[in-house]
């Protein structure tokens, strides 16, 4: 089927608005690959340095021609999803030396988990953790001794930070090597539900803990469709993952099987070979775009409203709210996974997954076939992974649906547009998750009742003060005024109030995690009130009207947005916890609409 002529639009809009930038990169990338593999050129003194960890390799890296690949890895046992990757070296090594080759980990990342920092001091530094991942990467790589790379990540901010990393480097070939998620455990509704119950007082700490023991239990990312899984999908849709890979779970035949090909392709991808494919010609303006695409039709995390431009701007594509928005607008949600559904993502995978949803795109014109992958085009990208043997093979993936209640065609999805809507208006511009928004609530408008930090909302809740409808405005959460942690905590409470019949939205600048549910929520509000946007004008009692709707964000009492600017004592936020080394990305920061990063 020919390409959806809007689809083309959007992506030529992107091509022309990012001509010079994208000329400037593609020519660094030329000069790079022109220069050969930097290996070559180094001192004898600059190579010995270099191998002398290399054991039963260094002769090969010193004598041999044959490709280095370069491993990058942000395992830790710290995190379920990263714990696996313990064992990924050891096996890329072995089938390199199989093929001739030979890899070195080239350097690890920092990778935190908001689930442990949520509500936390922790929290944050998890935004510009991206950031410092990226940097991190750069640092690995910057020995230029490698022809070849693989990225060893999962979540939600080290994904994103590897991918600018590896566009920084775009004239190696680079596969991404995903870890998969942990096997099912308790459902999501029932832990969420135990939370509503903790929140209100009806459940103890000990059944809240043994809730969240048996949801997350074990090895891989969590189960429900955040931003860590939000992110394989991503790689998938792009072509920067092998077909297939993204949600095989960990310590299984199969997944070891997809990391040892991993390795073979990035090989026969490597500097001097006839597939040679630099991974800045793979982050291209059809790449991102195949991944805007994939986030609508999927539901995905609303934090990938800020990865992405930042994650484009690092191969010199600019993406802006309204390419998202025009996306949302063509693109059906296709599929109901947690917390849009009740199924989780092992759920969604054995219903067709990645391979029957990219398939089924390709069918309806809403994706770039001709896209350059990892794997040749994204034709390939409608394969699912099967074992056989000790090898991968690839067949076509489902053509129908083996669950309809998770899994739909484009031509009868759950929604007829996708799961994110921009919001604008005299309040600014944001975005909202409305994949799990019951249409009803589409249009909130309600008194605004003011806060400056989740914990005071929480304050109010308890002694009762929260009554009848409200939309709550959480400013000073963006990244100038404190790193623009997730507000998750406040998930169980809002949904408590909305159970019980109350009108209640969230207006904030700061983020919500990728596991937000089903209360309307304005999130990543720019300019935020840090800067002075007009969010730190308005008062208690002013009314705020949200319409997800026809995507308008706005204040209606009369000159509220006319009022000076508040402002306060943001102090607290500069010091503890590691705080104090971060100013400078605070400072530094751009703001929510282009990808709240520092280093660009």
């Amino acid at each position: 089927m020919a390409i959806h002529p809007t689809l083309t639009a959007i992506t030529d809009r992107i091509a022309e608005r990012s001509r010079d930038s994208r000329d400037a990169y593609l020519k660094k990338i030329t000069n790079a690959v022109e220069d050969g593999p930097r290996r070559a050129h180094l001192s004898c003194s600059g190579q010995a340095h270099a191998y002398a960890g290399a054991g039963v390799d260094q002769a090969k890296l010193a004598t041999d021609r044959a490709p280095n690949i370069g491993i990058v890895t942000a395992y830790n046992d710290m995190l379920s999803a990263h714990a696996p990757f313990a064992t990924y070296p050891d096996l890329i090594k072995q089938v390199a030396r199989e093929q001739g080759a030979t890899a070195q980990v080239a350097g690890g990342v920092p990778a935190m988990c908001d689930g442990v920092t949520q509500g936390e001091t922790g929290m944050e530094m998890s935004l510009f953790s991206r950031d410092v991942i990226a940097m991190a990467a750069a640092v690995a790589m910057s020995h230029n001794t490698f022809d070849a790379a693989l990225y060893l990540g999962v979540c939600d901010k080290i994904v994103p930070g590897l991918i600018i990393a590896a566009a920084s480097f775009g004239h190696i070939p680079t596969v991404f090597l995903p870890a998969g998620p942990m096997t099912s455990g308790i459902t999501n509704d029932e832990k969420a539900e135990t939370r509503k119950r903790f929140a209100t007082g009806d459940a103890t700490r000990e059944e809240l803990m043994a809730s969240e023991m048996a949801a997350y239990h074990g090895p891989g990312t969590c189960t429900f469709y955040g931003t860590a899984n939000t992110n394989q999908m991503l790689m998938e849709f792009m072509g920067l993952h092998l077909p297939g890979t993204s949600f095989v779970t960990p310590g299984t035949p199969l997944r070891d099987a997809l990391t040892a090909e991993g390795t073979r392709r990035v090989l026969e991808i490597a500097h001097g070979t006839d597939q040679f494919t630099p991974v800045g010609h793979v982050l291209d303006e059809k790449a991102f775009v195949n991944g805007l695409v994939g986030l609508m039709a999927t539901g995905g995390s609303t934090n990938l409203v800020l990865h992405l431009p930042a994650m484009a701007r690092a191969a010199g594509i600019i993406l802006t709210l309204e390419d998202f928005a025009d996306i949302s607008a063509l693109v059906p949600l296709m599929a109901r996974v947690y917390p849009n559904g009740l199924a989780d993502v092992n759920h969604f995978h054995a219903a067709g997954g990645l391979g029957y949803m990219i398939g089924n795109l390709l069918e309806e014109g809403l994706l770039h076939p001709d896209a350059t992958t990892n794997a040749g085009d994204l034709t390939a990208y409608a394969q699912e992974a099967k074992l056989d043997g000790d090898r991968v093979r690839w067949e076509p993936a489902p053509r129908e649906s083996l669950n309809d209640k998770i899994l739909r065609p484009a031509s009868d999805p759950f929604q007829k547009t996708g799961g994110l809507s921009q919001l604008s208006g005299n309040l600014g511009q944001g975005v909202i998750k409305i994949s799990a928004v019951d249409p009803e609530r589409h249009v909130i408008e309600a008194p605004a009742r003011i806060f400056h930090d989740q914990e005071s909302v929480k304050t109010a809740f308890k002694a009762g003060e929260l009554t009848g409808d409200i939309i709550f405005v959480v400013r000073f959460q963006g990244p100038r005024a404190n790193g623009m942690p997730e507000l998750h905590g406040l998930t169980p409470i809002l949904s408590v109030l909305q159970g019980r019949g109350q009108q209640v939205a969230l207006v904030t600048d700061g983020r919500m995690s990728g596991a937000s549910g089903k209360v309307p929520a304005a999130i990543h509000v720019a300019p935020e009130a840090a800067d002075g946007g007009p969010i730190a004008r308005i008062r208690d009692g002013d009314i705020v009207r949200l319409d997800a709707t026809n995507g308008t964000l706005e204040v209606l009492t009369d000159g509220a947005t006319d009022r000076p600017a508040v402002q306060v004592d943001l102090s607290g936020n500069a010091d503890g916890c590691g705080r104090e080394l971060f100013e400078t990305f605070r400072r530094a920061a751009r703001p929510a609409t282009e990808g709240a990063t520092s280093i660009f």
